[in-house]
């Protein structure tokens, strides 16, 4: 089961990922810093702590709530992440300037800011109480964010006019959607 919740975890968020806000702060903090590895290291300590707070909850939530009702619970959520996948995302605001903390500081506040209450984070509370792995949950998520976002962060602007936005919004709301229906399927595992 924790190989199943790591890859699942992994697949998710990679997909979910894609033309998601965070993603485009990656691409603005790339192109204004030009500084890579401070980028990559701040989106790793961001989305650990944000995907760590979520999971958690996540796992609390499935030591609390009945079997039954978190397999609804599960499977109504994701499929709301599924229609939620489908709306592009847009950057609201500008990342924060530059001050004496640097590109790593920055990029970790302006990440895990933007982490809260994404869809990414809330697939990352949703897979922890579908699966009784948080390890293997946040490890996951955590990996598929850096999977969508390191790309993004080395190739900056250059691959961005190439990228199906749209179909890769449609493939995740599918997965999202196939993991609902699966929930129902098979329910939660205790």
């Amino acid at each position: 089961m924790p190989t199943e919740a790591f890859l699942v975890s992994t697949a998710v968020v990679a997909l979910g990922e894609i033309g998601d806000k965070t993603q485009l702060l990656a691409l603005m903090l790339a192109m204004r810093f030009r500084r890579p590895w401070p980028i990559v290291s701040g989106i790793l300590v961001a989305t650990l702590v944000s995907h760590t707070i979520a999971g958690a909850i996540g796992a609390w939530i499935r030591s609390v709530v009945s079997p039954e009702a978190l397999k609804w619970g599960v499977a109504l959520s994701f499929f709301a992440v599924a229609a939620w996948a489908l709306k592009p995302d847009a950057i609201d605001d500008a990342p924060p300037p530059m001050s004496r903390f640097g590109v790593f500081a920055v990029t970790t506040v302006a990440f895990f800011l933007a982490e809260m209450g994404d869809k990414t984070q809330i697939a990352t509370a949703i897979l922890a109480a579908r699966f009784d792995s948080l390890a293997a949950v946040v490890a996951g998520t955590t990996l598929g964010m850096l999977i969508a976002d390191v790309p993004v962060v080395f190739a900056g602007n250059l691959a961005v006019e190439r990228i199906p936005f749209r179909a890769i919004r449609i493939v995740a709301a599918l997965l999202f959607a196939a993991l609902g229906a699966l929930a129902l399927y098979a329910g939660v595992p205790a």
